[in-house]
């Protein structure tokens, strides 16, 4: 019995060649997109769950509040005496480690003395390999990391910096200063985990007064750069030690000085939050993230778009079988007056949807195995599945397209079974025009569906040109910048006066953080001059410590007062200069009326303000302009980030650049970058993502314009006779093909209605992750309507045309 379905239904199949291959096509290009994202979806869950302890391991992140409760910062590392202290407090802690990031070292091996400068270097806790599955290639994971001046490698850093050779008891310096001995050699974290630290430095090594100093260790609450991991027992409740930690922390925050009032208890400025180890990659976003995470949201768009796609591949199928089925009303007519019943009918036109289904999932798998390297080339996304899941995946992509054959396939079937024979074999045809009212309504939900991709093709593509383009305030262009460190700045003057000798160099300037990086750093207790009296600040005002060079370079400029001057002596200890923002956050009430005023900030009583600043784009979009403060600090080892002003030849510049710097800091490799480029980089994620979303709106489009072909191919040999009976009574192409046209068309318009308050609605949702952002204009609407009906009547008008151009005579004898 099965192998006569499957025979009859290969024949049918071969019989309608047309209808086949439309519904191969759809079938299979949905089920390749499905299969896609379904990867991305299945790579970007996957992180962090290889660790053995994954389901009960957290990480403690900090939040600060201003005056008036409202959050200023939220941070994924914590100040280090947490690291002790928590879990003297919480006993239901097992193991706890902290890790600290120390990006940006110059690591020098003795032997053949090359020199590295690493990004992912930490210094970590021995209980790190008890708290992570980190397997050990090399060591033990008890002694890797017990003892000072000890370091563990990855192990693909071993075999750059060693070769083949043994790396264990390796020295190597550090920053040209200090010694480390390899104590072992871990295996490299897979990719599915939200950090990857290729040099891992003993933790005890920072009481070394020289690096940090134990005191510091103990009591240093305000530097909240240590990453602490803890695990718990599997039945660990996180909201109930969350609801501890205020009185904890009022507990072992140490009391202010002599002398000084507490204005408010330390849990009304601080808290403390728990997240789970899984979370982190999908729904940390932070200020100061390890690396750069995924977004949930993202993830589940995604997800979204893959139903939606799988869907408008079932439709189509829904559709033309349906619509095809008339031309074998009489084949089941015979059927049924021979005896077949309806359930071997219903199997007879199941099997061909899974015959369909079978050949299309063949097909999306071939678009899929061609597509991942081309998308991991051009958007660096790598889709490859987890080699563990290899098995896994073939198995339930089969699975996805046998259901979705099955339940596209359903509905046909039970349609067509039910023809009555005596209706079918006396006129050869069947009234259906519940059908058809039902393949109009499929085609509208493909429209919208189509309209819908459009109009958020337009938004992101927009969106993200506005982020590339919008002026930032400062000048980006021609911009180099370096890492200062302690060596170069002891010869600060001296090199800046020599890179300056350069026609190719025009200004140079220090700062402690570089635009496009994120403002971490402020200060509490401000106070602001108004009237005649000094008043406390209830908002946050973040700190960029600058030299007297750092706002000419970026060609920032003022709205009122001046910048710091070398022909000021006391601009370097009592002048302030602040943006717009700070102005209006302070309440002052225009640029000019802040300019001598008094401000009372980090310590620094008698500091006046100088100068304002035009608002400028810092840190990225997604972020408000915040209020800031620009000053000289005290310590210029402060100011550890250079910008260099470049003109006319680049790379002349660079030369030069690179000469003067090996000459005054031999020991460190030249590395530098450009700061557009830097800027750039901020918007990496949703490029990749609107590049994908693009691709997968065309790929919607062109499943349903396959269905809306194969429609109009339907409708143009049902209506054979008609046409053949206008044209010989003088009707012309263009009217013929008008009429074929304008009911299709008519569905599209109906689509474009009901789908454009609902693209508005998501977008507005989308759009409002942006603190800067385009408006959702009419034109957009107008444009992705006028768009799907172009493409719309660009696939009616061929089969219009054809039949239309069809010679009456053998149209009217074909009936």
């Amino acid at each position: 019995m099965l192998q006569n379905y499957f025979k009859t239904a290969l024949r049918n199949l071969f019989r309608n060649k047309l209808h086949a291959f439309l519904n191969l096509s759809g079938l299979g290009i949905g089920l390749g997109c499905g299969l896609l994202i379904a990867l991305y979806i299945a790579g970007e869950s996957r992180y962090d769950r290889y660790h053995e302890n994954a389901d009960r391991t957290w990480r403690v992140t900090r939040t600060f509040y201003d005056q008036d409760g409202t959050e200023n910062l939220h941070l994924s590392a914590v100040a280090p005496p947490f690291g002790t202290l928590l879990p003297e407090h919480f006993p239901e802690i097992q193991d706890i480690t902290r890790i600290l990031s120390n990006s940006g070292a110059v690591i020098r091996t003795t032997g053949d003395n090359q020199i590295y400068t690493e990004d992912r270097t930490f210094f970590a806790d021995p209980n790190l390999f008890k708290v992570f599955t980190v397997p050990m290639v090399a060591g033990s994971a008890e002694s890797a990391l017990s003892e000072p001046w000890q370091i563990a490698l990855s192990e693909s850093t071993a075999r750059r910096y060693f070769g083949n050779d043994n790396p264990l008891d390796q020295i190597l310096s550090l920053d040209g200063q200090y010694k480390f001995k390899v104590a072992g050699v871990y295996r490299d974290f897979p990719e599915a985990s939200h950090w990857h630290p290729n040099v891992l430095f003993s933790f005890v090594t920072l009481e070394d007064s020289t690096i940090y100093g134990k005191d510091n260790l103990r009591t240093n609450f305000g530097n909240n750069a240590f990453y602490t991991y803890f695990t718990t027992a599997g039945n660990f409740d996180p909201k109930k030690m969350e609801a501890r930690f205020p009185k904890f922390l009022d507990d072992v925050f140490p009391p202010p000085p002599p002398g000084v009032a507490r204005s408010r208890k330390p849990s009304e400025f601080t808290r403390l939050h728990l997240q789970k180890l899984t979370d982190i990659h999908l729904q940390s976003h932070h200020d100061d993230e390890i690396e750069p995470g995924g977004d949930l949201a993202r993830v589940r768009m995604f997800g979204v778009i893959a139903l939606v796609i799988l869907l408008i591949a079932g439709v189509n199928y829904i559709n033309l079988a349906t619509a095809f089925s008339l031309r074998r009303a009489r084949e089941i007519g015979v059927r049924k007056s021979n005896g077949a019943q309806r359930g071997q009918i219903v199997g007879q036109f199941l099997s061909e949807s899974l015959l369909l289904s079978v050949g299309a999932a063949v097909l999306g798998l071939g678009m899929a195995a061609v597509a991942v390297p081309l998308i991991k080339k051009n958007l660096q996304i790598d889709l490859a599945p987890d080699p563990q899941a290899l098995w896994f995946v073939p198995l339930a992509f089969l699975g996805v397209a046998l259901v979705t054959g099955v339940a596209a396939g359903l509905y046909p079937a039970f349609f067509m079974s039910g023809f009555r024979p005596i209706t079918v074999l006396k006129s050869g045809t069947v009234a259906a025009k519940g059908s058809v009212s039902l393949r109009k309504a499929l085609v509208v939900f493909q429209f919208s569906i189509s309209v819908a991709l459009l109009v958020g093709t337009i938004v992101i593509y927009r969106q993200l040109h506005y982020m590339q383009t919008k002026s930032l305030g400062l000048d980006k262009e021609r911009v180099v910048t370096l890492q200062q460190n302690a060596a170069l700045q002891r010869q600060w003057d001296a090199f800046r006066t020599e890179l300056l000798q350069s026609p190719y160099i025009t200004q140079v300037g220090r700062s402690s953080r570089l635009p496009s990086g994120r403002l971490l750093d402020y200060h509490n207790g401000t106070s602001v001059q108004i009237g005649d009296t000094m008043s406390p600040l209830t908002v946050t005002l973040k700190m960029l410590n600058v030299d007297m060079d750092f706002v000419n370079t970026y060609q920032i400029p003022l709205a009122a007062g001046r910048s710091f001057s070398h022909e000021h002596a006391t601009d370097t200890t009592q002048a302030w200069v602040l943006n717009e923002a700070a102005v209006r956050a302070i309440g002052w009430p225009s640029a000019e009326a802040a300019v001598g005023k008094r401000l009372i900030y980090g310590g620094r009583e008698d500091c006046y303000v100088v100068g304002v600043l035009r608002d400028f784009h810092f840190e990225s979009m997604h972020q408000q302009i915040t209020p800031m403060i620009f000053f000289i600090p005290r310590e210029q080892d402060n100011l550890r980030a250079i910008s260099v002003k470049t003109a006319g030849d680049t790379p002349a510049a660079l030369a030069w650049l690179k000469q003067i710097w090996e000459k005054f800091n031999p020991d460190f490799p030249f590395e530098y970058s450009f700061l557009d480029e830097d800027y750039g980089r901020l918007y990496e994620a949703e490029i990749q993502e609107g590049t994908l979303y693009m691709i997968f709106a065309c790929l919607a489009i062109l499943i349903a314009c396959l269905g809306l072909f194969g429609l109009a191919t339907f409708a143009a040999h049902q209506r054979t006779k008609e046409i053949g009976i206008r044209k010989v009574l003088g009707a012309s192409v263009r009217g013929i093909t008008g009429l074929l046209a304008k009911d299709f068309l008519k569905l599209v318009v109906v689509s474009i209605v009901l789908a454009s308050p609902v693209a508005y609605w998501l977008m507005h949702q989308w759009l409002a992750d942006f603190a800067y952002r385009i408006d959702l204009q009419w034109w957009i609407f107008a444009a992705a309507g006028l768009l799907a009906v172009a493409v719309a009547f660009l696939t009616v008008s061929y089969q219009s045309i054809r039949a239309a151009l069809m010679n009456p005579v053998e149209s009217l004898r074909s009936e």
